[in-house]
């Protein structure tokens, strides 16, 4: 966010893919309202957009009609990329040129263009990692692939995800990122404070460097907490505040935030798993 740098990988776990369900012979296909949806948002936009022109919209049209559907094991409203994946799956079936041949950001930019259709504005980054299937650093306005994931000598540390249970619609929270902006005071906070911290986060994960890994997690989670407070699902204050204070665990969001998965990192896992017994976590990452 404003300018900051920013790592994704891959998550294994989920999965979703296009293709059409096996019907009896006679029956009517049934016709996915938001593919449909989707399509006449994608036609509002080729009028007005080339990069759209790229996509076989009539073709995408004629498949929904027929049936098609995106068949995903990806939680939507959870900050996992649902709406991404099947941005990169569209772009990908339906694009009228080999989209190996354009530069990273080019692609980016069509698959922004997509994205907005659920978010209202997309940096496209998201739908990039499930198209490309690996991890993605953008540094300075470049997009970049060929990163190594350092191997970190497993100790009792661990980034892992909680699961809220509960699903959010990213749109009106990235409305209300864009609205509180428009104070100078907040945009220039997320400008240099924000970007510096995640910034350094990135640099210190992709360097190794596990003693300092947590610290700079904790002022990311602490810049949240007194921040972004109304993206912080209420009935996570308690357990983000405890987190801080007892340096066992910090928290911080994924995605927009107001519910979905939050990431969560730990020194001693082991003893944060135990603080946080009531929850459902997925471990990521050991350290």
């Amino acid at each position: 966010m404003k300018g900051s740098m920013a790592l994704a990988l891959p998550y294994q776990l989920f999965e979703g893919r296009l293709g059409f369900p096996g019907l009896n012979p006679g029956h009517k296909p049934q016709v996915d309202q938001e593919l449909k949806s989707l399509v006449q948002y994608l036609k509002s936009l080729k009028k007005k957009n080339e990069l759209i022109q790229k996509i076989n919209v009539d073709a995408l049209e004629f498949d929904i009609g027929q049936g098609l559907l995106f068949n995903s094991n990806i939680p939507q409203g959870f900050g996992m990329g649902s709406s991404g994946a099947l941005t990169a799956a569209v772009v990908e079936a339906y694009a009228m040129v080999d989209i190996k041949e354009y530069d990273l950001d080019y692609l980016r930019s069509l698959l922004a263009l997509v994205e907005s259709y659920y978010h209202g504005a997309s940096s496209g980054f998201d739908p990039l990692v499930s198209l490309l299937g690996k991890p993605v650093l953008k540094r300075e306005g470049e997009y970049i692939t060929d990163i190594n994931i350092p191997h970190y000598e497993e100790g009792h540390g661990a980034l892992f995800l909680i699961n809220t249970g509960r699903a959010r619609r990213t749109e009106p929270l990235v409305n209300l990122f864009l609205e509180k902006c428009k104070d100078e005071s907040f945009e220039k906070l997320c400008r240099k404070d924000l970007r510096e911290i995640t910034n350094h986060c990135i640099d210190i994960f992709l360097e190794a460097r596990a003693s300092e890994l947590y610290e700079n997690f904790s002022k990311l989670s602490a810049f949240q907490l007194k921040h972004f407070a109304p993206m912080i699902p209420k009935l996570y204050m308690d357990l983000w505040t405890q987190g801080l204070e007892s340096s066992d665990y910090a928290l911080k969001l994924c995605g927009a935030g107001g519910g979905g998965f939050l990431i969560g990192m730990a020194r001693n896992f082991s003893k944060a798993r135990e603080l946080l017994a009531n929850q459902e976590i997925r471990p990521l990452f050991n350290f």
